[in-house]
């Protein structure tokens, strides 16, 4: 996979992870089964969707090319 196709579907699944985990929150802090320190676009939504997309990133980086 070239690097911008992979750059791009890393970007992409960031974003998506953003929204997912937000989303996520957002249910958790409603159903009062999570601290409300807990907040919407904090510090545990950013790093797993960092996690998240840096993973996509590392096994593509590693494909062998043909």
């Amino acid at each position: 996979m070239p690097d911008f196709i992979t750059g791009l579907a890393a970007a992409a699944l960031f974003c998506a992870g953003i929204l997912i985990f937000n989303g996520l929150t957002r249910l958790a802090l409603q159903l009062n089964v999570a601290p409300l320190d807990l907040a919407e676009n904090g510090f545990v939504q950013y790093g797993l969707a960092l996690a998240l997309s840096g993973a996509l990133w590392r096994r593509h980086a590693r494909a062998p090319r043909c």
